[in-house]
């Protein structure tokens, strides 16, 4: 979530659009207000196994932290002409956005794309509680400060949260440092200000979460396709 002081994150927003089937989808509501879709779920005992595509993808959740589960029903077909600026760009130009992004202002791709699965799932319309909008979660008042006319349209959301994210990444120095990368998450989370406060991740339980979530995938799809290291961004250890 992009914000200039600390705040509350969706934490279990994983899955990704771009993966998910168009039919029989599954709406997952959480105890802490939030909600995304997946592909299906599987209970595991005390836990809940949340599969994110067709494929074997999941992760697993505290069974507690789900309050509800719901079967959506098909999408109407699609009219012509009829896309609002928000929906023009579909989920699945997503990748092809991130790797325009990623080489114009020179950040790994697959870090990009663990942000924006940790933010919002791939989720163009995703929206939190405290207001933050689509695949990067820009807080109203800072995406008006960065530019950003409509933050359900892809291509704006993804550039300005990109930008921001690149300004935090030059602010911590994390070449070849996986602490200063872990700062600039932090601050993308609770905001530098929090970072600066207690010099180093602030002790807040969800941004400590956060950094985890994001470090975790970031090293799970540089490793699966590696990416060319940028000049802000450290390859992932094996």
């Amino acid at each position: 979530m992009l914000l200039l002081r600390p705040s509350r994150l969706a934490v279990l927003a994983l899955c990704l659009a771009s993966g998910l089937s168009a039919h029989a989808l599954e709406h997952v509501t959480l105890a802490n207000g939030f909600s995304y879709d997946c592909a299906r779920h599987e209970n595991i005992g005390d836990h809940i196994r949340l599969y994110f595509s067709t494929s074997d993808s999941f992760q697993e959740i505290a069974a507690s932290s789900v309050t509800a589960i719901e079967t959506l029903p098909d999408p109407p077909a699609a009219k012509p002409e009829t896309s609002t600026p928000s929906t023009q760009t579909t989920t699945t130009s997503i990748p092809a956005l991130l790797n325009t992004v990623s080489s114009a202002i020179n950040i790994d791709v697959a870090l990009l794309a663990a942000v924006i699965h940790a933010e919002s799932g791939g989720r163009v319309r995703a929206v939190s509680r405290t207001g933050a909008q689509g695949l990067m979660q820009l807080m109203p008042g800072t995406a008006s400060q960065l530019g950003v006319h409509d933050a359900f349209r892809p291509e704006e959301n993804i550039a300005a949260g990109t930008a921001y994210l690149d300004s935090l990444l030059k602010r911590y120095d994390p070449r070849d440092d996986a602490h200063g990368l872990a700062l600039a998450l932090a601050a993308y989370n609770a905001g530098p200000a929090a970072v600066d406060r207690y010099h180093g991740i602030p002790p807040y339980r969800e941004t400590r979460a956060y950094v985890a979530r994001v470090m975790n995938e970031y090293k799970r799809r540089a490793s699966a396709a590696p990416a060319v290291a940028s000049a802000h961004a450290p390859q992932p250890a094996h």
